[in-house]
């Protein structure tokens, strides 16, 4: 049976999510998380994309991610690829390193995004790897918290639906329940946006 097409245009959002082969663990060290992550860089570079959100757990990964150019198979492969070349050189093993076709879930609203964005940064509480978020480095909780300008992390776009101080509205966000987490939005004061809004 043919796969399915993904359906992909320009400022689409995507929630994409692969796993190590057989549940294998994609990351043994903290220079194979290193070498993903400046993968991923260059991928920006050839197939350019917004990198909304991030998590790095052992045997797989989680991107919020916002193709300019290229579709997310595009970027994917050629991400994904690599790091596979360089993982199978580095332990002596060959073959598939991810397991079977990367899933991708089209975020087409903007509560749907801020809840995979909480989804994402919270994999390591869940999987009871960390106490606090601050403990974990490597997702990008670290950019939303303290800003650096050089990272690959944009996070002007969820910022935008948290009122002053953002910083701070969205650490609640993070930690709160379902019931009170958008409270701490500007979502709730009728201030949703329409994709119209973020074009210039």
């Amino acid at each position: 049976m043919p796969r399915k097409k993904r359906i992909w245009y320009p400022g689409t959002k995507f929630h994409i999510t692969s796993r190590g082969i057989r549940r294998m663990s994609l990351f043994h060290d903290e220079e194979d998380r290193l070498v993903y992550l400046q993968i991923l860089k260059e991928t920006m570079l050839f197939y350019p994309f917004i990198l909304h959100t991030y998590c790095l757990m052992t045997n797989h990964i989680h991107l919020q991610i916002e193709p300019l150019d290229h579709p997310t198979g595009t970027i994917m492969r050629y991400l994904h690829s690599q790091y596979a070349t360089y993982f199978n050189k580095k332990y002596d093993y060959s073959g598939h390193v991810f397991e079977g076709r990367y899933g991708s879930e089209l975020l087409d609203t903007v509560e749907y995004e801020l809840e995979v964005n909480k989804y994402i940064h919270l994999n390591p509480i869940r999987a009871n790897m960390v106490q606090e978020l601050s403990e974990y480095s490597w997702s990008s909780y670290h950019n939303y918290i303290n800003f650096d300008p050089n990272a690959l992390v944009t996070t002007d776009r969820i910022f935008t639906f948290f009122p002053a101080p953002k910083e701070e509205n969205y650490l609640q966000f993070l930690h709160a329940d379902v019931k009170e987490a958008f409270s701490y939005t500007t979502l709730n004061r009728g201030e949703l946006y329409s994709e119209e809004h973020f074009i210039k």
